[in-house]
């Protein structure tokens, strides 16, 4: 399929003698979960993601960079992933399939200029790419919805093996991890940086403050907990997309090890000069995080980001996802989803309306006093009391 050229916007184009295109820094880093946590405003990102996800995207958007380049190409057919339209929609711009050689040339950090469909490191050409349009994006996108049915097919064999393999896990649970934090009789909020998480979240102060919920991350999840304003009590993961602020807050850490002992996230915690303590189990650290909460006698596990529906998971786009549809089985009789809770009930009374309703008040009550006979009484006595503060603060 035949892409059409999208014209990139140029920047400081004063004189007739400036290069055409944008001048930026460019962020390199294979895994986009690890760039996200470099990008500053105005910056490139260049990564090499196949099949952009939602999260990514959005994590993307946040960091309000200019431009994107994929090495791979963020659309391959093998299902709808929602990535590119998120980008394309918040007008940034997409340089597709731009190929691996762009990782090696370009050191992170470095001033590149784009202009149109081609990077450029100096006066040298380093990648050349296809500029996604919001047509090329739709049309693959319908494309790909063909292969839904394809990718429920190979989900469900997936799962059943998964099942067939590890069926000790849903029947049985796995070996609990000594931990000092106690979710005995307690209400856990488990926490993943999946969609909308800021807006379920907020959402969800009132039942924070009311319940005090143990706080559980999930890797990136501390930071999301952190930026609200939360302190997590234990964090879950292989650590490799959590920030080392995140890991030294004071959170008792439980790296996620494979099933045979091996846990490449110690390596970090222990250049941190963390202590940790290890899960070997199979499945996700998400699914760690619920089925420790469950063995250790939650009462109520709420989880915020969590990958729930069949969009997510085919958006996720990993086979080991079959094993978090085998742990909300598992657990399923305690898990409380709040995905959309901040969808659910917004106040039809806006902050100003309330403002204005208390000033309206005040003026009524002054009224009121005035024109009572005791209110040249209250009058003296109000005069007399701010005489008397005003003499206390002046001495």
């Amino acid at each position: 399929m035949k892409v059409p050229s999208v014209k990139i916007p140029l920047v400081g184009r004063e004189r007739a003698d400036v290069p055409p295109g944008m001048v930026a820094v460019a962020r390199v880093d294979r895994r986009t979960k690890n760039i996200t946590k470099r990008l500053n405003p105005g910056e490139i990102a260049i990564i090499d993601h196949a099949d952009l996800d939602r999260v990514s995207a959005e994590e993307l958007i946040n960091r309000k960079i200019v431009a994107v380049l994929n090495c791979s190409r963020s659309i391959t057919g093998r299902y709808p992933n929602l990535g590119p339209q998120l980008l394309l929609d918040a007008s940034i711009p997409v340089i597709d399939d731009c190929g691996t050689d762009v990782l090696a040339r370009v050191e992170d950090g470095a001033a590149v200029r784009l202009d149109n469909d081609t990077l450029y490191l100096g006066d040298q050409v380093v990648a050349k790419g296809t500029p996604l349009t919001v047509q090329a994006v739709q049309a693959a996108m319908i494309e790909a919805k063909s292969m839904v049915s394809v990718q429920i097919e190979a989900f469900a064999a997936n799962t059943l093996e998964f099942l067939r393999r590890e069926h000790d896990m849903l029947t049985e649970g796995i070996p609990v991890p000594r931990m000092e934090t106690d979710m005995t009789g307690r209400h856990v909020l488990v926490v993943v940086r999946g969609y909308h998480y800021r807006e379920d979240l907020a959402a969800l102060r009132p039942y924070i403050r009311e319940y005090k919920p143990v706080m559980v991350a999930v890797d990136g999840g501390a930071d999301a907990l952190l930026e609200a304003g939360y302190q997590p009590d234990a964090i879950f993961g292989d650590m490799d997309s959590v920030s080392d602020e995140a890991l030294c807050c004071g959170a008792e850490l439980v790296v996620h090890a494979y099933p045979d002992g091996r846990a490449p996230g110690l390596v970090r915690i222990r250049e941190l000069d963390l202590e940790a303590t290890t899960c070997p189990a199979a499945g996700t650290s998400e699914d760690i995080a619920l089925l420790v909460a469950d063995a250790k006698g939650a009462s109520l596990i709420v989880v915020v980001g969590t990958h729930w529906t069949l969009e997510e998971f085919l958006d996720k786009g990993r086979p080991g996802m079959a094993s978090t549809f085998i742990t909300h089985l598992r657990v399923g009789g305690k898990l409380v989803n709040a995905r959309g809770v901040h969808q659910l009930y917004q106040s039809r009374i806006s902050g100003w309306s309330l403002l204005g309703m208390v000033l309206a008040a005040v003026a009524a009550i002054m009224v009121a006093v005035a024109s009572s006979p005791a209110g040249p009484i209250l009058a003296t006595y109000f005069e007399a009391t701010w005489h008397s503060f005003t003499y206390w603060l002046t001495g």
